[in-house]
């Protein structure tokens, strides 16, 4: 092992090297790590890299955060240290990783966006005049219960018309969530395996029984409730598409994506109802601190009616 007094300036080269050969990382990653060790040589204004230490590589990212640099970007950058050290330990000595324990700036908090009640129910009713084929059925169908019982788009696309047992003779899995139309709701397999019963509004139990009128039978034999253009199970790749074309079309001022709806059905029950433990129920949050969000949310919705109708809201 070479000794921190004698400095040799192909470190990194000999780096990116070994991730080249050894690791088979992509051009555009090694790339990536070049450019962050040369703004790392440029910041230190030397290539001597055992003699950085912790306090140095905080005074750079301090500098990197007031030069503007995004937390995510600045995060990424100390990763990249961050290996270029672990594995420069095992070439020379030194006291220790540098990077380790360095933290980029906290990212600050986004509120979830929703959409108004207006534009909720104008995306819901467009296009539902006419005689629709099974596939704007479907559709419908599906964009009426993300909004009305405020599902996760692979708990909607796990939904099977019924309860199934599960068959280890077949393969077959048991339901991961079911649609009880009689009894007006649906069951979902939340994150963490936890299921919950949701109830399920007038419009979709609408929307779903004359979808379940048309419905073809799946092609893989499965209780599918939601089938795509080949007839089987729908993906949720499939379902954000076909609501950001749909949005598109109803002219949404936003992007609409499957979460926009659950964050618009969570605001606006909140809003009507202020009861915040039964939209964490609704939601299945094991948390109520991820919940919480939506209250900062109910608050710019009331400021903004405050706005609106207050005459003396704002200073003339």
């Amino acid at each position: 092992m070479q000794s921190q007094s004698q400095p040799r300036n192909d470190w990194p080269a000999r780096y990116l090297g070994e991730l080249a050969t050894q690791r088979q990382l992509s051009p555009h990653t090694i790339a990536a790590y070049r450019r962050d060790l040369q703004e790392l040589a440029q910041l230190a204004g030397h290539e001597n890299w055992p003699l950085l230490t912790h306090h140095d590589i905080r005074r750079f990212t301090a500098k990197l955060h007031a030069g503007g640099q995004s937390p995510r970007s600045i995060a990424r950058r100390l990763s990249g240290w961050r290996g270029f050290y672990a594995w420069l330990s095992r070439q020379v000595e030194l006291p220790g990783n540098p990077v380790e324990g360095v933290r980029a700036p906290r990212r600050p908090k986004t509120l979830p966006k929703a959409l108004s009640v207006d534009d909720a129910v104008r995306l819901m009713e467009a296009n539902t005049h006419g005689h629709p084929e099974p596939g704007e059925l479907c559709d419908r169908a599906m964009f009426e219960l993300l909004y009305s019982s405020g599902l996760r788009v692979s708990e909607l696309a796990g939904l099977d018309m019924v309860y199934t047992e599960g068959d280890s003779a077949t393969g077959r899995a048991a339901s991961l969530g079911w649609l009880d139309l009689q009894a007006g709701d649906v069951v979902v397999t939340g994150k963490g395996g936890k299921m919950r019963r949701v109830p399920v509004g007038a419009p979709a139990r609408t929307a779903l029984a004359a979808w379940l009128a048309v419905r073809p039978a799946a092609r893989d034999g499965s209780a599918a409730l939601f089938l795509s253009a080949r007839e089987v199970r729908i993906t949720p790749r499939v379902v954000q598409h076909r609501l950001k074309q749909h949005a598109l079309r109803a002219g949404m001022p936003v992007h609409v994506h499957p979460h926009v709806l659950r964050h618009s059905f969570a605001s606006h029950v909140l809003q009507s109802s202020g009861d915040l433990r039964a939209v964490q129920e609704l939601l299945g949050h094991a948390s109520i601190t991820s919940t919480q969000v939506y209250t900062a949310l109910d608050f710019q919705h009331l400021a903004a009616v405050y706005d609106r109708a207050h005459p003396r809201a704002k200073a003339k």
